[in-house]
Order: structure tokens, then C-alpha cells, then sequence
């Protein structure tokens, strides 16, 4: 792909519109999964399984760590409590929040959905080979760690 000039733009080839593209496009082939068989929304799902990754988390923790807007994350929370996947138990180190964790039903359920993704990706990288797979997920980490590294441009 070449370079475009400054005042040539496609967005087709934008890099963030493309990773955009791909990540929704990856997201929603899973999120069919998840929706149909457990009745999970996307930030439900991602807020259970970094739950099921790190263990309780404070609110504050999950949105930082998911990258999703606090309100998201706020919904998702209350959602997982309502249905019994997650419970709010007091914060020892900061009496001002709570920390979340998932409830037996909810580590259950985590379970039983993690081996469904996981089989989702292995058939999105299929078409790679283990080293091609290596060298792209390490080009993703260093565009995140480039983007995550300084602030908005002034």
C-alpha cells in the first residue's frame, strides 16, 4: 500500500478506520455467541472476562483496563449483578468504592464462554501460520503501546 499526501485521504485505508473495521468485525462474530447462547452484551462480556482475568476489580479499574467508557461499564456492572454473575463487596484499601467479582454463576458462565471464543479465534488465525500469528499480534502490541504512550496531540 502507498502513502497518501497530505491532501489525499481515503478512509478505506485509514489505519484507524481499518483497525476499527477488523476489531468490530472480530467482536461481533464473538458477540453472536455470547448474545445468543448466554444473553450477554459485548460490555457485559468484556467486563465478566476481565473480571475472570484479574479477579475483583474496583469500577474505576474495569474502565481503564477495558478501554470502555465508565458509563459502559457502569451498565454492564449493574447487569451482571441483577442476573447473579457478579457481586459488589466492600473495598478494605479504599472505603469510597467497591470491588467487583464474579459469583460462582458468573465464574461458571465465564467457563463455558472462553472456550467458545477461544475456538472463534483459533478459526480468525487459521489462515496465518504460528510465526505469522506471533509477528501480528506483536505489531498490534506495538501500535497500542505507541498510541498509549503520549497524549492526544496538541
Amino acid at each position: 500500500m502507498s502513502q497518501s499526501t497530505d491532501t489525499e485521504f481515503s478512509l478505506a485505508d485509514f489505519l484507524p478506520y481499518q483497525l476499527s473495521v477488523a476489531s468490530n468485525a472480530v467482536s461481533n462474530r464473538i458477540a453472536q455467541v455470547y448474545h445468543r447462547e448466554f444473553g450477554l452484551k459485548v460490555t457485559e462480556w468484556r467486563v465478566m472476562a476481565m473480571l475472570g482475568d484479574a479477579g475483583a476489580l474496583t469500577q474505576r479499574d474495569l474502565t481503564a483496563r477495558t478501554l470502555m467508557d465508565k458509563v459502559a461499564v457502569n451498565r454492564a456492572c449493574k447487569m451482571l449483578e441483577q442476573r447473579g454473575l457478579a457481586r459488589r463487596n466492600p473495598n478494605e484499601r479504599d472505603g469510597r468504592s467497591h470491588l467487583l467479582e464474579l459469583t460462582e454463576a458468573g465464574r461458571a458462565m465465564h467457563g463455558q464462554i472462553v472456550p467458545r471464543a477461544r475456538a472463534i479465534e483459533a478459526s480468525l488465525l487459521q489462515t496465518l501460520g504460528a510465526e505469522q500469528e506471533d509477528g501480528f499480534r506483536a505489531i498490534l502490541a506495538r501500535i497500542r503501546d505507541e498510541a498509549t504512550q503520549f497524549g492526544p496531540e496538541a
